[in-house]
């Protein structure tokens, strides 16, 4: 087995074992490419939306926020073209073993699994169909979405007028969506449910000569007059920044240009961003130029004017979007397989010898699901163990906490590496004379002894350190 494999499998062992990621109804055989998010992984799910909202959203003044539904009309999917066959695969089935696979996935006209002859290829629509109401006929068909960004262009009035938002500005959306893959795999990496967190920034067309020329004094000094291909680059420029400052490193990170025979339909411009995987480059997040693409089909499919007056140029105009898209799925399991590390020899002491090796989750403090565990240096001691409760009553209410008390304080040190508490706090004898406790740094591993009356600033101050 090579390292990659190696390190995909002790991933994923890590997230079913440890209560981050298990697979979906699992008392049944399964199913496949469905996952459940466990305890932690839901905790660390929320933190990475919760960073991104805030990046997104909450620090800026000119974007704002929408939930839209899932289910939506089915001309909403006419519209986009995802009924058409600018959504849909060219699919080959094996004739031996017949299984499916996509026809631009594969290296050679054999099925990849036996060898075996293939079939022609033929579309396949990715769309999740269902229905809507008590029969199940032509009339109450509808479709799971695809994608969250058409809940956001056909909300696109409603904002605009509610919010009084003025051209640029851009609207966020965090949910799920569905797709009927062909061949879902490498863990929750490629599944037919997903999370998205999307963002759509609608701004000036391409300007004409003239607007153009009187606007080109001013672009340098006022970003109202920018461009779609100025706004693609600062968008471009502002995820990658994201990605880096959560923790992962340069190198297992790019940008990369697609070329347009290979971008999306509606992709005047598109770059993915990739995150180098034990399998390889892929994308956790796409950034498209799609022009007047969509406000213009859903303008034309529902007959409401989705155009756009600007007062300070007299200008009406059908707003261009620039699209930032990121699989939070995706983005999870990046940040894990950038956190994992195995640290040979060991780093804590068990009661008989020091292990042959010991795995940390170096994430980062924000993302990390559990902020502190909370230690009584021995269990059968009732006056530690009372104190060591009060002081995780303290903690909760601020900070996602774990009590632990089972076993040796290296082997509870050991568990609290491996999910990636940043801080472990023991309560021991002196705290009991002093009122103060000892917290040990997941990276450092250094220990210093606190006052109990300032551990909640301490601990918030530690936390917000990045």
């Amino acid at each position: 087995m090579n390292k990659a494999s190696n390190l995909m499998q002790e991933i994923v062992s890590l997230c079913k074992r440890r209560g981050f990621i298990f697979p979906s109804s699992e008392i049944y055989n399964g199913f496949r490419s469905c996952y459940d998010f466990g305890s932690l992984g839901v905790e660390l799910k929320n933190n990475i939306k919760q960073a991104w909202w805030k990046n997104i959203v909450q620090n800026r003044q000119d974007v704002v926020g929408l939930d839209a539904s899932i289910l939506m009309s089915p001309k909403v999917w006419e519209a986009s073209g995802h009924l058409t066959a600018g959504f849909a695969d060219e699919l080959v089935e094996c004739k031996s073993c017949h299984k499916r696979f996509k026809l631009d996935e594969l290296k050679e006209n054999k099925c990849p699994e036996c060898k075996g002859e293939l079939t022609k290829p033929r579309k396949f629509n990715l769309m999740m169909k269902t229905f809507v109401g008590p029969v199940e006929d032509k009339a109450a068909t509808t479709y799971l979405r695809a994608e969250t960004c058409q809940g956001i262009y056909i909300n696109f009035l409603n904002v605009l007028n509610s919010m009084r938002m003025k051209i640029p500005f851009g609207i966020a959306q965090i949910g799920k969506s569905f797709r009927n893959e062909i061949t879902p795999g490498n863990f929750i990496f490629r599944l037919r449910e997903f999370e998205q967190m999307e963002m759509q920034w609608f701004c000036h067309p391409p300007a004409s000569k003239t607007t153009r020329n009187r606007r080109e004094t001013k672009r340098e000094t006022d970003a109202k007059n920018w461009e779609p291909d100025d706004w693609f680059n600062y968008w471009k420029e502002e995820r990658m920044k994201w990605y880096l400052d959560f923790g992962i490193k340069k190198e297992n990170l790019r940008a990369v240009e697609i070329p347009e025979k290979d971008r999306a339909h509606y992709a005047k411009r598109q770059i993915d961003i990739e995150y180098k995987f034990p399998f390889g480059w892929k994308e956790v997040e796409g950034i498209h130029d799609r022009g007047d693409w969509d406000l213009s089909n859903h303008s034309k499919y529902s007959k409401k004017d989705l155009s756009y007056f600007n007062e300070a140029d007299k200008e009406k105009y059908i707003p261009h979007i620039i699209e930032t898209s990121v699989g939070v799925d995706r983005s999870l399991f990046a940040f894990l397989c950038e956190a994992y590390e195995e640290v040979k020899g060991g780093r804590t002491k068990t009661t008989k010898a020091v292990k042959e090796s010991e795995m940390v989750l170096r994430l980062d403090k924000r993302l990390t699901p559990i902020k502190a565990s909370i230690f009584p240096l021995v269990k059968n001691k009732p006056e530690i163990v009372k104190k060591a409760k009060q002081i995780f009553d303290l903690l909760k209410p601020n900070f996602m906490c774990q009590y632990d008390e089972a076993g040796s304080i290296g082997r509870r040190y050991r568990r609290a590496d491996e999910i990636g508490v940043p801080f472990a706090i023991t309560i021991d004898f002196d705290t009991l004379k002093q009122d103060d406790v000892t917290i040990r740094d997941r990276d450092t591993m250094k220990q210093e002894r606190i006052k109990i009356e300032n551990l909640v600033e301490t601990l918030k101050q530690k936390l917000n350190s990045e």
